[in-house]
């Protein structure tokens, strides 16, 4: 490694300790009082997608549960779409809901060296981030696809097509996430993350970890406490079973918050910023879930989540 990038290693958390997001996204007001909430509570539909319920009623049950908001599926909010269904409608049932759309997964090739599939990428991105402006939706996740099954990106480069896609967030108001992806060949650790985070030189730039994906890719939780102030907006939450082990686990072997083996409750009180709140997304891929009721599901995972977090910034 030169020496130059050895320096910038070393400096990957003082920078990122002192990126500050010229704009806050903000979060739900649901359950705000007049001191800041440490946490609130956000469903990922993916953990009630095999139910195969719609969009619609994927929120509904969001609601239902008791969740202050939803992180929804590109793909889901375009089939309602394309089925006929109208964005202002969706947004006020949304509002009548009382939910927050707090982020959307997309998969826009973005970070790929290929100019073409970038420049398609963007034209995608704004696509995406015109209709999520006009459902409420303040973030975006901005994962490596694209940049999966090879090695050997260039973070610098990543860095600057970040920064590009964190100028398009703020023409639309949707703030793309730099996401972890544990399976990935590239940013599958925080560090990478945190180093095109802060090399990228953007004031709006942010990160969105996963208990899972840290764990896949290898990360040290305790790198979590190296990241201060609103870096961290919002945080996937899962847990993890022994088996199978590290280099064989997939999504589909994620488990409630508590069920597995992973440090949850300090996971949590590391995230934790005296004045800011962070949004957990229960987000699970458990075909075993799937097969079971969805609001139970739902209502299952908010109790758990809350349970990991009791006591926490009390």
């Amino acid at each position: 490694m030169k020496r130059r990038e050895i320096l910038k290693n070393l400096a990957i958390a003082g920078t990122t300790a002192h990126l500050t997001p010229s704009w806050k996204t903000g979060g739900s007001t649901k359950h705000q009082t007049a001191k800041e909430v440490p946490f609130t509570f956000c469903l990922n539909t993916s953990t009630i997608r095999g139910q195969k319920q719609g969009l619609l009623k994927d929120l509904e049950t969001t609601a239902n549960a008791g969740y202050d908001g939803v992180e929804i599926w590109i793909n889901a909010l375009q089939g309602y779409i394309d089925d006929g269904g109208s964005l202002t409608d969706l947004k006020k049932k949304i509002d009548d809901w009382g939910l927050t759309v707090e982020d959307a997964i997309g998969f826009a090739q973005w970070i790929v060296d290929d100019k073409i599939i970038r420049d398609k990428a963007i034209e995608q991105l704004k696509k995406e981030m015109d209709l999520l402006a006009q459902i409420g939706c303040k973030r975006i996740a901005a994962p490596p696809a694209g940049a999966t099954n090879e090695s050997g990106l260039d973070l610098d480069a990543a860095a600057e097509r970040y920064a590009r896609i964190l100028d398009l967030g703020k023409e639309f108001g949707v703030m793309p996430q730099l996401e972890v992806w544990g399976f990935s060949k590239n940013l599958f650790k925080i560090s990478q993350v945190l180093y095109v985070t802060a090399e990228c030189g953007h004031p709006d730039a942010h990160i969105l970890p996963d208990i899972y994906h840290l764990y896949k890719g290898g990360s040290d939780f305790d790198a979590l406490k190296l990241i201060k102030g609103s870096v961290i907006e919002i945080f996937h939450m899962n847990d993890y079973p022994t088996d199978p082990p590290r280099d064989t686990i997939n999504d589909s072997a994620r488990v409630y918050p508590g069920d597995g083996v992973a440090p949850v409750k300090q996971v949590l009180q590391d995230l934790y910023r005296p004045g800011e709140t962070t949004v957990l997304s229960l987000e699970l891929f458990n075909p075993s879930y799937w097969e079971q009721d969805a609001f139970t599901v739902a209502k299952t995972g908010l109790e758990k989540m809350k349970k990991a977090a009791e006591g926490i910034g009390m």
